[in-house]
C-alpha cells in the first residue's frame, strides 16, 4: 500500500478529504483475470489483484473493509475477498458452475450467489469465509438479489424466464459449544413464470415490492413481497402476507438494467434495443413514460437527492444526463469505449464509467464549474465488466 499522508485532495476544485481518509474503486476485468484497483483521492491505479478466471459480478460489504469478485470462469466457481485496508486477495471460497454476481446483507454476515451453470443459489456464511448452503433455482439464475430486511431473496432465473422468491432465515445464535449448526438458510416461497430472459432487478428500500426486467421481450414484472405476519402493513391489509404479481408493465425493447431512486419511488428501466429508457412508479405500478436516451443504453444510476438519472450508451461511446425533475435529456458526456457499468464515488462527486472494449474507467466530474465533464481516463484491464467502490478510515 502507498502511503497515505494528505490531509486533502490534490486536484484543484475537488472536496477536501481528512487524513487518513481512502476511496477505491475496484474493476473486475473479464478478460485479463484481474481486479484493478484505483485510488479515487489521488486519482491513480493503485493496485492491480489477481484473481480467478473471468472475473464478473461484484459487491461491497457493508460492515467490513472487504470487497466480493466473483470468478464465472473457473473450475465450478469461486468468490475472491479482497481485504480493503491492505488491497490484497486475503482468501477465496468455492462455489459452482458459472457464478455471475452477488449479493451481501445489510448486516455484512452472508452473500448470496446465483450459479448460472449449476442452477443453484449459493448462500456464503462471510465470517468463517465458506459456503453453507446451496439451493435449486431455475434455469440459469444470473441474479440473486437480497431485500434490506433480509426476509427475502429475489432470483432471476435467464434461461426459464422466470423468478423466484426464497424466505431467508436468520442465522442461528452460536452455540456455547463454539460451533456453528447450520439448517437451510432458505425456503422456496414463491416462483414466477412469464418473465423472458429475466436478469436484472430491484427491490423496492421498505422491502416491499421487486421488479424484474425481462430482457428478453419488453417488459418489467412488479412483484408484491410478503410482509411479516406481525407487521404494520400485513395488519392492516392480510394480502400483503403472500407474494403474488402485482403487474407486467411494458416498456423499450430488450429492457436490460433497472435503476431505482434512493427514495424507492421510481425505477429507469434501459432498453437496450430501443435506445431509450422507461419511467416506472413503484407507487402505481405503472409506467410514466418512454424517453429516447441514447445508441443502446444499458446501465443507470440515481443521484442521492433523487434528481438525476445518468445512463451509459454502450453503443455510442458516451454518457446520458437526465433531468429526473425537469423530464428531458440535459447533456452527453463522451467516455472511452464501450461504456457499460456505472459507480458513484463516496460523495457524488466522481462517477466512474468502466468503458467494456477500451479496458479502461472514465472519471466523470459531476459538479464541474461548467457542467459535468469528462476529467480523466484511468488504465484498467481487458474487459471491464463491474465497478464498486469502498470508502474507508485508517487510524494512525
Amino acid at each position: 500500500m502507498l502511503p497515505f499522508t494528505a490531509v486533502g485532495c490534490h486536484h484543484s476544485g475537488f472536496p477536501d478529504t481528512p487524513a487518513g481518509y481512502r476511496e477505491f474503486a475496484y474493476v473486475s476485468n473479464s478478460r485479463a483475470n484481474t481486479v484493478s484497483v484505483l485510488d479515487l483521492v489521488y486519482m491513480r491505479p493503485d493496485h492491480t489483484l489477481q484473481v480467478g478466471i473471468d472475473p464478473a459480478g461484484m459487491a461491497v460489504n457493508p460492515v467490513k473493509n472487504e470487497v466480493y469478485v466473483v470468478n464465472t470462469g473457473s473450475a465450478n466457481g469461486s468468490v475472491s475477498v479482497i481485504d480493503a485496508e491492505r488491497n490484497a486477495v486475503v482468501a477465496t471460497i468455492g462455489v459452482h458452475r458459472q457464478p455471475y454476481a452477488i449479493s451481501v446483507d445489510a448486516a455484512g454476515k452472508r452473500a448470496y450467489v446465483a450459479n448460472a451453470g449449476s442452477n443453484s443459489v449459493s448462500v456464503i456464511d462471510l465470517e468463517s469465509r465458506r459456503e453453507i448452503a446451496v439451493v435449486g433455482t431455475g434455469e440459469k439464475p444470473g441474479l440473486a438479489r437480497i431485500s434490506n430486511d433480509m426476509r427475502t431473496l429475489v432470483v432471476t432465473n435467464f434461461g426459464s424466464g422466470s423468478v423466484s422468491v426464497f424466505g431467508v432465515d436468520a442465522p442461528p445464535s452460536e452455540p456455547s459449544s463454539g460451533r456453528r449448526t447450520m439448517e437451510q438458510p432458505l425456503h422456496l416461497r414463491a416462483a414466477f413464470p412469464g418473465c423472458p430472459g429475466a436478469t436484472d432487478a430491484v427491490i423496492l428500500p421498505d422491502s416491499s415490492k421487486a421488479f424484474v426486467a425481462c430482457s428478453s421481450g419488453h417488459q418489467v414484472m412488479a412483484i408484491n413481497l410478503a410482509a411479516a405476519a406481525d407487521s404494520w402493513a400485513a395488519k392492516q391489509n392480510p394480502s400483503l402476507t403472500t407474494d403474488h404479481l402485482l403487474a407486467l408493465l411494458d416498456v423499450g425493447q430488450t429492457p436490460v438494467h433497472l435503476a431505482m431512486k434512493p427514495d424507492g419511488g421510481e425505477v429507469f428501466c434501459s432498453n437496450f434495443a430501443s435506445d431509450s429508457v422507461s419511467e416506472i412508479s413503484t407507487t402505481t405500478n405503472e409506467v410514466g413514460g418512454t424517453y429516447t436516451i441514447g445508441n443502446k443504453p444499458v446501465h443507470g444510476v440515481v443521484s442521492a437527492d433523487n434528481s438525476t438519472l445518468w445512463v451509459s450508451n454502450f453503443g455510442a461511446d458516451s454518457l446520458s444526463l437526465y433531468s429526473i425533475e425537469d423530464g428531458k435529456l440535459e447533456t452527453s458526456i463522451r467516455t472511452g469505449s464501450a461504456p457499460d457499468a456505472l459507480a458513484f464515488s463516496a460523495d457524488e462527486h466522481l462517477l466512474l464509467v468502466a468503458d467494456a472494449h477500451s479496458g479502461d474507467v472514465s472519471v466523470i466530474r459531476t459538479q464541474a464549474k461548467q457542467g459535468p465533464a469528462l476529467f480523466t481516463i484511468l488504465p484498467a484491464g481487458a474487459g471491464p465488466s463491474a465497478i464498486v467502490v469502498k470508502a474507508i478510515s485508517v487510524k494512525h
